[in-house]
C-alpha cells in the first residue's frame, strides 16, 4: 500500500508539474476519445476577428496529441501568405506524453518555401510549415498562428471534426465583425455532436464542441464534408485582390467579379490575335473555332498546380501565360478565355469545386466555395465546360472531377449556377470482343479490344501515357485473375473527337486451366471478372453512394482444345434489381468452340444505409457467377 500510494503521489507530481500553459498530459484523455483514433485533437480554436471591408485577423490555436505515425498529418501546423495576407506569428511546442517540453520552434525553425513549383510568375505565394520527427510515440504539438488578410470575401468555414481516425475534445471558434458589413452563415448538421452556439448577436457568433469520438469511415460514403457538421460563412461587403466589392447573391458576385477582378486580364499581343484568326481560318461555327483554340491551349501551355484562394483568385494576365506558356487553373481558363474572344467566341470563366465525388457549389448561400476554374463555353441552349489544365482532355470532355455538380458560370451581366454535364449509367459503357484458346495443358492465349466511352474512357485514356514497365503492372493488375499473364502487343486507338478509347491487347498464361486426372478446369469469364470487395459493415451508419454507373458488355469466343468434351457447363444466369442488371449467356458452336457473353449495368445513385447489405449481396451474385468454372473431359 505504502508503495502504492508513492507511486500515485509521484503521478500526481508529474501532472501537476509538467503541464505547462495547458493540460497536455495523455492520460487524462478520455478511452472514448483515444478509440479508433490515431490523434486526438485536445484543442483547435479559432478567433476570427473582421475589423473591416478590407482587414480580417486570424488567431489559431491547435493543441494535437498525435498518437501513431498515421496521425501526423493532424497536426496542421502550416499557414499559406502572399501579398494580401501576412503571417503576424508562427511558433509550436512538442511535449512528451507526461507534458515535459520537448522542443521550442519558432518562425526561423519553420519550413519557407514556394506554395508553386516550377512557376516564377507564382513566386510571391508561399507556404510556411511545421517539419518535425518525432523521437517516439505518443506526443503533443501545441501550434499557435496569427495571419492577417485583406480578403474578407474567404472567411474560413469552421469544421469542428476535421477527418477520419481522429477525435476531438474541445473545438471552438469566435467571430467578430461590423454590423455593417453584412455577416451571414449556414449551418449544416450541428445536431450529430456535443455542438452549441454559445453567442449569436449583431456583432459576434460563437460556437464550440466537445468529446466527438474518432469515426471510422466506411466504404462507398458520400464524401466527408456532406457528413459532418460545418458552419459556412460570409460578408455582404467584402474585399477580394485588393478590391472592395458588395453581393447579396451569387448574380450580385458574378457582376462584381466580371467587372473588377476579371476586367483588363484578356489582352493579348496583337501578333497572338492575328494567329488566332489564321488558325481558325474561315470557320464560322463558334464551337468548331472553339475546338481549334482548345487544341491549341493545350499543346502550347502546361499546367502549373496550384488552388484556389492560394495563389489568390484574380487570373494572372493572358499576355503573361501568352509569353510564359504556363498557368494554373485560373490562368490556363482566362487565357483559353482571351483566345477565344480573339475568334469571336464568347465564353465564361467558371467557379467550381473539383473532386472524384461531386461537390455542388451552395446555390443559396454566396461566399468562395470553389478550388478549381474552368471555362464554360454556350452551345446554343446548352454549355460546352472546358477543362484548361489538361493537355489530353477530348474538348468538352468532364468525367470524373468537374462533372454533375452546380458551378457558378460568371457572366458580365452577374453569375448563373449551372449545373455541368452528368454521364448517365448507360453513357459510360465498356464494350469488348475477342477470343481466347485453351490447349490440352491448360494455357492461355487470346486477343481482346476493349473499346470504353464516357467516364471509363477517363480511367483507361491515361494508359497511354504510362512507361513500359507501368503498361505491364496495370494489365496484371487489371486481370489478376490470370496467373503467369504474359503480355504480348498493346495498341491503342484514342478518338477525341467521338471519345472513345480502344485497347487491343494480345495475351497468353500458363496453367490457366487446372488439370487433375484426365479433366481440365478453368473460369469462364477471363477478361471482365468483378473483382470488387464490397465488405461487410455491422451497423453501418452512412448512407452509400454508386458515384459512376456503368454499362459493360462482352463477347468472347472460347477455343477448347482438341481431344477434350464439355462435362459441366455453368447456366446461362441473370439478375435484376434496383441496383442494376447483370446477365451471362454460354452458348455452343461446332468446332469444340463457345461464344460467351456477358453484360452488367450498374446504377449510379444515392441509397440508405439500409440498402448497403442488399448492394453487397447483388455484387458477391455477380462476382460467384463471373467466377463459374467449366469442366473438360479428355476423350
Amino acid at each position: 500500500m505504502k508503495k502504492l500510494f508513492c507511486a500515485l503521489f509521484f503521478l500526481i507530481f508529474i501532472f501537476n508539474s509538467s503541464a505547462q500553459k495547458g493540460d497536455y498530459l495523455l492520460f487524462t484523455v478520455a478511452d472514448s476519445l483515444k478509440e479508433n483514433a490515431n490523434a486526438v485533437v485536445r484543442l483547435d480554436q479559432r478567433d476570427i476577428v473582421i475589423t473591416s471591408q478590407r482587414s480580417m485577423n486570424i488567431k489559431v490555436q491547435r493543441v494535437v496529441s498525435v498518437l501513431n505515425n498515421k496521425g501526423m498529418e493532424e497536426v496542421d501546423a502550416y499557414q499559406y501568405y502572399d501579398k494580401s495576407t501576412s503571417v503576424k506569428n508562427i511558433e509550436a511546442t512538442v511535449y512528451d506524453a507526461f507534458g515535459k517540453e520537448i522542443k521550442k520552434i519558432k518562425r526561423k525553425d519553420f519550413i519557407d518555401r514556394s506554395a508553386v513549383d516550377g512557376g516564377t510568375i507564382f513566386s510571391d505565394n508561399r507556404i510556411l510549415y511545421l517539419d518535425y520527427t518525432p523521437i517516439s510515440y505518443p506526443f503533443t504539438v501545441v501550434y499557435n498562428c496569427e495571419y492577417q488578410t485583406s480578403n474578407t470575401a474567404a472567411i474560413p468555414s469552421w469544421r469542428p471534426l476535421g477527418g477520419y481516425f481522429v477525435s476531438v475534445e474541445k473545438s471552438a471558434v469566435n467571430v467578430t465583425f461590423p454590423q455593417a458589413l453584412g455577416f451571414r452563415k449556414k449551418e449544416f448538421l450541428l445536431s450529430m455532436f456535443n455542438i452549441q452556439k454559445t453567442v449569436e448577436t449583431d456583432t459576434q457568433l460563437s460556437y464550440v464542441a466537445s468529446n466527438i469520438p474518432a469515426q471510422k469511415p466506411e466504404e462507398y460514403s458520400p464524401i466527408f464534408s456532406k457528413l459532418y457538421p460545418k458552419v459556412m460563412m460570409g460578408l455582404e461587403f467584402f474585399n477580394l485582390e485588393g478590391v472592395d466589392g458588395n453581393a447579396k447573391d451569387w448574380k450580385e458576385y458574378g457582376k462584381w467579379f466580371s467587372e473588377k477582378i476579371l476586367t483588363a486580364t484578356t489582352t493579348l499581343p496583337e501578333e497572338t490575335k492575328a494567329k488566332m484568326k489564321a488558325l481558325v481560318g474561315e470557320e464560322k461555327d463558334p464551337i468548331k473555332k472553339a475546338r481549334i483554340i482548345y487544341k491549341y491551349v493545350q499543346e502550347k501551355s502546361r499546367y502549373v498546380s496550384i488552388q484556389v484562394g492560394i495563389g489568390g483568385f484574380k487570373p494572372m494576365l493572358a499576355q503573361d501565360v501568352d509569353r510564359l506558356g504556363y498557368g494554373d487553373c485560373k490562368a490556363l481558363s482566362n487565357y483559353t478565355r482571351a483566345l477565344l474572344s480573339a475568334v469571336d467566341v464568347p465564353s465564361y470563366y467558371t467557379e467550381l469545386y473539383g473532386d472524384r465525388s461531386p461537390i455542388d457549389i451552395e446555390e443559396d448561400f454566396f461566399s468562395i466555395q470553389g478550388n478549381h476554374a474552368i471555362l464554360c463555353v454556350p452551345d446554343g441552349n446548352k454549355y460546352v465546360f472546358l477543362e484548361c489544365t489538361s493537355q489530353s482532355n477530348p474538348f468538352g470532355y468532364q468525367a470524373n472531377f468537374t462533372d454533375d455538380r452546380n458551378v457558378i458560370v460568371i457572366k458580365p451581366e452577374g453569375a448563373e449556377i449551372i449545373r455541368t454535364k452528368n454521364y448517365e449509367s448507360n453513357e459510360n459503357t465498356q464494350n469488348s470482343k475477342g477470343y481466347y484458346t485453351i490447349d490440352q495443358n491448360g494455357s492461355f492465349s487470346g486477343k481482346i479490344a476493349i473499346v470504353s466511352q464516357g467516364s471509363q474512357y477517363g480511367s483507361k485514356e491515361r494508359v497511354v501515357r504510362l512507361l513500359p514497365e507501368e503498361k505491364d503492372k496495370h494489365y496484371k493488375n487489371y486481370w489478376s485473375n490470370i496467373n503467369n499473364l504474359k503480355l504480348e502487343k498493346i495498341s491503342f486507338s484514342d478518338d477525341k473527337e467521338k471519345i472513345i478509347f480502344t485497347e487491343n491487347i494480345q495475351l497468353n498464361a500458363s496453367n490457366y486451366g487446372n488439370i487433375t486426372g484426365n479433366k481440365i478446369l478453368f473460369t469462364v469469364d477471363a477478361f471482365n471478372q468483378n473483382t470488387e470487395n464490397v465488405r461487410r459493415i455491422r451497423n453501418r451508419k452512412n448512407p452509400f453512394q454508386i458515384l459512376h454507373g456503368y454499362f459493360d458488355t462482352d463477347e468472347i469466343e472460347i477455343n477448347l482444345p482438341e481431344g477434350f468434351s464439355i462435362e459441366f457447363l455453368p447456366s446461362n444466369y441473370e439478375l435484376k434489381g434496383k441496383f442494376g442488371e447483370y446477365k451471362t449467356e454460354i452458348i455452343k458452336k461446332e468446332n469444340n468452340k463457345l461464344t460467351y457473353k456477358r453484360s452488367m449495368f450498374l446504377n449510379k445513385g444515392k441509397y440508405s444505409n439500409k440498402e448497403y447489405d442488399e448492394y453487397r449481396l447483388f455484387m458477391e451474385q455477380v462476382s460467384r457467377n463471373d467466377n463459374a468454372k467449366i469442366i473438360l473431359t479428355k476423350n
